[in-house]
């Protein structure tokens, strides 16, 4: 007998509409699977077997022959083994073919028909309502993300026992309510009013956060640069339903979803160490994986000692910085993967980190410290918005009880300045970061005394095209916090003071 099952096949962070069909015919005993499987879907026949004879129906001695179409889409993972299990039985008379009409299947089986939760459910099962489906059976502890896709039936099941008896109408798999309680806005975490000084550090944090930034922070050690960066997540407004659904999608494609939940909605902080590798920071390997720089999509990424970073690994944030996309070329696929961040980058202005704390024990000369810095090339820097730098705090300051604005305060005005973004850039971009050249000529116009001022400031900066246009995006930032419609030149002049690098070749403490 021949049945045909639905299914769905991941493929970086994104799905497509699979259809497994399952022929069991006379002859030798034998179980094959064509159709470009993985090594992970060939080792499933030992765990269908095993499951349905647990569960009750042993595999009969017969020829099995199972397809995954299309042939020519490579798939892999764990998540074909129900939707197999489910036509096996359809086509040995088990369970009728109309059960199944409009029904899709994934997740994986144990040994005892146990259902075992996979990775990508959300993409899964949004590709299986793209194709038609009206009811999907997910593993219950998929059961949470996958209630988040819209239009589609989802049905949570802990056993192959449990499905079957679901499609012989001997009971029932219990519907999955959509957890909207469970996506409500997370706030909270370390303080920006903990960091004693640093003025205009914190005046830049707030101004990468209201316009979605890139910053690098310049200092020695011990001045606060991590404890900056770290409060940068806490001063950013809540990720928006359709941001939540893209962060949740890649990171359960990494299988970094916590079983039988969903991640509080807030944004990701990824603080990758130095040595990281260059798959391991923009996405490859063999099966290509997510890097830091998608897991940190819609988020903060932090890379503290930016110099001691692999140059080719510093050097692919071109793409992700520019476009907030990462793609990956494989000989047999190519997968686009989102990585849309705001940059928080630290470094010391010297390889001793001295220079500038005000002692003398800086040993560097000039020499050292411009190879030291060269190891972060011109067009990366070009990319960063925001070059601040960090000067040593005093004992007096750090004996003060703390004061300044909270976290709180800041985000609320920098969820004001959002708004405002929002509101005249409509479906444009998101933020003031993400601003082309086109919205950039229509919503960053330059008044006659800004144009001279950023005129002086190319003349003696030396600034690229890509670095006068941040510089605009940043001042578009700046008179957003101040509620002003157009750029004046204070917003400008500030957003000039935040090119230390280019004025000074790497500036100091």
């Amino acid at each position: 007998m021949l049945s045909r099952v639905s299914s769905s096949a991941l493929e970086g962070i994104v799905a497509h509409p699979v259809e497994v069909e399952v022929s069991i015919t006379s002859g030798l005993p034998s179980f094959s699977v064509v159709g470009l499987p993985h090594s992970s879907v060939r080792e499933g026949r030992e765990r269908i077997v095993a499951a349905l004879k647990h569960s009750g129906w042993p595999l009969q001695p017969r020829r099995v022959t199972v397809n995954l179409a299309p042939a020519d889409l490579r798939k892999g993972g764990s998540a074909f083994d129900v939707p197999v299990a489910v036509g096996i039985l359809t086509a040995a008379g088990v369970v009728s073919p109309e059960s199944t009409a409009g029904c899709a299947f994934v997740g994986e089986l144990g040994l005892d028909g146990a259902l075992r939760p996979v990775r990508g459910a959300l993409a899964l099962v949004a590709a299986a309502r793209d194709a038609g489906a009206s009811t999907v059976f997910v593993p219950h502890d998929n059961a949470p993300e996958a209630g988040l896709v819209d239009r589609v039936g989802i049905r949570a099941a802990r056993s192959l026992r449990q499905i079957v008896a679901h499609l012989t109408g001997t009971g029932e798999v219990p519907t999955v309510v959509p957890p909207h309680g469970a996506t409500s806005a997370a706030v909270g975490g370390p303080d920006l009013i903990e960091v004693r000084g640093q003025a205009v550090a914190k005046r830049a944090l707030e101004i990468a956060a209201a316009g979605g930034h890139n910053v690098l922070l310049v200092g020695p050690p011990g001045t606060g640069k991590t404890l900056l960066a770290r409060r940068l997540p806490g001063i950013l407004p809540p990720p928006t339903p359709s941001e939540f659904l893209e962060i949740v999608r890649v990171h359960s494609a990494a299988g970094r979803i916590p079983h039988g939940a969903l991640p509080p909605r807030k944004r990701p902080f990824r603080a990758p160490h130095h040595s990281v590798s260059h798959a391991g920071l923009v996405g490859g390997g063999a099966p290509v994986r997510t890097g830091e720089v998608s897991l940190a999509h819609r988020g903060v990424l932090f890379l503290d000692e930016l110099p001691e970073f692999r140059r080719a690994a510093v050097e692919s944030l071109r793409q992700p910085l520019e476009d907030g996309v990462v793609t990956i070329a494989r000989a047999n696929a190519h997968l686009t993967f989102p990585a849309r961040f705001v940059l928080v980058a630290a470094m010391n202005p010297c390889p001793c980190g001295h220079r500038g704390d005000g002692s003398e024990r800086c040993v560097c000369d000039d020499a050292r410290v411009a190879r030291y810095r060269s190891r972060v090339s011109g067009p990366v820097l070009d990319r960063i918005d925001l070059h601040v730098p960090v000067a040593p705090v005093s004992i007096d300051d750090l004996r003060r009880p703390p004061s300044g604005p909270r976290s709180a305060d800041i985000r609320h005005r920098v969820v004001e300045a959002r708004a405002r973004q929002r509101e005249r850039l409509g479906a444009e971009a998101s933020c003031n970061a993400e601003m082309g050249p086109g919205p950039l000529r229509r919503h960053a116009k330059v008044r006659p005394g800004v144009a001279r001022l950023l005129q002086n400031a190319i003349d003696r900066m030396g600034l690229s095209a890509r670095g006068y246009h941040r510089i605009l995006k940043v001042s578009r930032t700046i008179a957003d916090l101040d509620g002003s419609d157009a750029i004046g030149e204070e917003h400008a002049a500030e957003a000039v003071q935040y090119r230390a690098l280019d004025r000074n070749a790497g500036g100091g403490g």
